[in-house]
């Protein structure tokens, strides 16, 4: 290997060995006993939290469902799944008949969606426990097997052309469901309270982006390669 232009190839070096130590320092657990990709990872999935709220607002959305009438027969994937599924609807005030893995239930739809926002709730704001008692199993199961059920819910009413109320569903299983199971035992920060910390995050992966691209730069330019656009040759 001849090296044609020993400042820029030494320059090069001096970026990729610095590249190279801080890469280290990022696995390194520095960060409050974290590495850099973890402390940042959950840095974001609090933020992600603060501004994932929408249970309040798909409350009221569930308001004018008050009182109307579902009957709905939904077919689950596992049989063990029944009696927990169950359990949501009946302790909704739900009438549920179960015949191997299917269920036929009758209830109050506005009644069955509030229960499911008020597990939500509880699931967001890191109280499990209010959720496992409430049905005497697992609260991340509860969520699992309301988000299961609502789907099938919904799809069983877009059939029926209940589109308005089909939408309702789908909000409290994307908004609310989701948000309680996803979050859980994460603490929720705001963007703003931490605006500096974001930005200093991003500015640094678009400038440590950058380090590693100008340190094969400078190393292949003092190698004496480089890239050039090869000009067509047109035919006469």
């Amino acid at each position: 290997m001849i090296i044609r232009n020993k400042k820029m190839f030494s320059v090069g070096v001096v970026f990729a060995i610095s590249f190279l130590a801080v890469l280290a320092l990022i696995f390194s657990p520095v960060f409050n006993g974290k590495n850099g990709l973890v402390f940042s990872d959950d840095m974001f999935n609090k933020l992600s939290k603060g501004s994932s709220y929408f249970i309040p607002k798909v409350a009221k959305s569930v308001e004018p469902l008050a009182g109307k009438p579902l009957a709905v027969t939904i077919k689950l994937e596992k049989a063990e799944d029944v009696e927990n599924t169950s359990k949501l609807f009946t302790t909704a005030g739900a009438n549920v008949e179960a015949n191997d893995t299917t269920l036929k239930i009758n209830g109050d739809l506005g009644a069955i969606l509030q229960s499911a926002l008020a597990d939500s709730d509880s699931m967001y704001k890191n109280d499990g426990k209010t959720v496992s008692e409430r049905y005497g199993y697992d609260e991340k199961t509860v969520m699992k097997n309301w988000w299961a059920a609502l789907n099938k819910i919904g799809k069983e009413l877009k059939k029926e052309k209940l589109i308005a109320e089909a939408k309702v569903v789908d909000d409290v299983t994307k908004k609310a469901v989701e948000p309680g199971y996803n979050f859980y035992k994460i603490d929720a920060n705001k963007v703003a309270d931490h605006a500096g910390m974001m930005s200093g995050l991003l500015i640094f992966y678009v400038a440590y982006t950058m380090w590693w691209g100008y340190a094969i730069f400078y190393m292949f330019d003092g190698l004496g390669l480089s890239m050039k656009k090869a000009k067509v040759k047109k035919e006469a």
